[in-house]
């Protein structure tokens, strides 16, 4: 970086200054376009004039002075009361692998990996126990982290919808299905009704009834037999949404903070190096968490780098954000 760099402030993004510097507008306007937008680097190689090498090189050059921000989040993010994970494939020169969210409303982590095991979580949970609840799905690989476990409602609703696409003849299915169906939906919803919290766990307490009522009725059909045994022998980890309404019963946030990615594996088919996935990794983390936190990402991101170019020996997590552990 250079102190120059902050004269650059057009709201169209320049091209290259002088001994091949970039200015941190153009920097900042490149990474928000990338990875918030999806525009991909053929796109913005048109945009800006500068060549895709130059840009992969610029990208890469950016990650490794943030390097260390998507570790300074994880602390927030494990103390969080309520946080978020999922995972999607991703593929990375060419051979398969995963994308990782961790995610709360005011952070996002994501985590590029070979592999789908409980290793990846690990290494944002770590061996101590924390506090709050985790909203997942009912993928194996987050069950063994060591704080309180929320199931998706939304995953279940679909679930127990299925039976009757694939049971339809099914006066049995049809039954249960009526019955569960609502009451998992109501579930999920509850929490955006303008009512006092009060009547929050009155209904809360009265859906949950119903809810145990229908899962524990004794069922000939094998396939209500397995939607049941879900709720009967994860009960644990199935009802923590009635304990509060910041508490959601879906994992909605995680998924719809995935999205990028999916449309970014169908246009790019994933990163064509392991570098390229350790920068896209870093450069989601630090952008996905302003994004949160500011109206204008661009602006803030280089404000930021611009900070930088003046304290080179700062925290890029002190400049970049100032948030609490809640």
């Amino acid at each position: 970086h250079c102190p120059k760099c902050k004269k650059f402030i057009s709201a169209r993004p320049p091209g290259v200054l002088a001994k091949g510097l970039y200015s941190n507008q153009l920097l900042a306007y490149v990474a928000v376009q990338h990875y918030i937008y999806g525009n991909t680097l053929g796109q913005i190689e048109k945009q800006t004039g500068i060549g895709y090498s130059s840009l992969v090189d610029a990208l890469h050059q950016l990650s490794k002075r943030l390097k260390d921000v998507p570790n300074a989040l994880i602390d927030t993010y494990r103390n969080s009361l309520v946080k978020h994970a999922d995972e999607t494939g991703w593929r990375t020169d060419g051979n398969n692998g995963y994308a990782w969210l961790f995610c709360t409303p005011k952070i996002s982590i994501f985590r590029i990996r070979k592999t789908r095991s409980a290793s990846v979580p690990k290494e944002v949970f770590g061996e101590s126990s924390v506090p709050g609840v985790l909203v997942v799905d009912r993928y194996n690989g987050y069950n063994k982290m060591l704080c309180s476990i929320q199931y998706c409602y939304s995953h279940l609703l679909r679930d127990v919808k299925d039976l009757e696409k694939d049971f339809p003849e099914n006066p049995e299915i049809k039954s249960f299905v009526e019955a569960l169906a609502p009451q998992l939906a109501s579930a999920i919803s509850l929490r955006t009704l303008d009512i006092t919290n009060r009547q929050f766990k009155r209904q809360a307490a009265k859906i949950k009834n119903e809810i145990i009522n229908i899962t524990n009725s004794q069922a000939k059909h094998p396939a209500i037999q397995k939607i049941q045994d879900i709720f009967r022998e994860k009960a644990e980890r199935l009802y923590h949404w009635a304990e509060g309404r910041n508490i959601p019963a879906d994992n909605n946030l995680a998924e719809r903070e995935l999205r990028p990615l999916v449309i970014a594996r169908k246009i790019s088919f994933g990163s064509q190096s392991e570098d390229g996935a350790k920068t896209r990794e870093i450069l989601m983390t630090v952008l996905h968490t302003l994004r949160k936190k500011c109206s204008d990402v661009t602006a803030a991101f280089k404000s930021a780098l611009d900070k930088l170019a003046e304290q080179p020996d700062c925290d890029p997590t002190e400049l970049l954000f100032s948030f609490n552990s809640s």
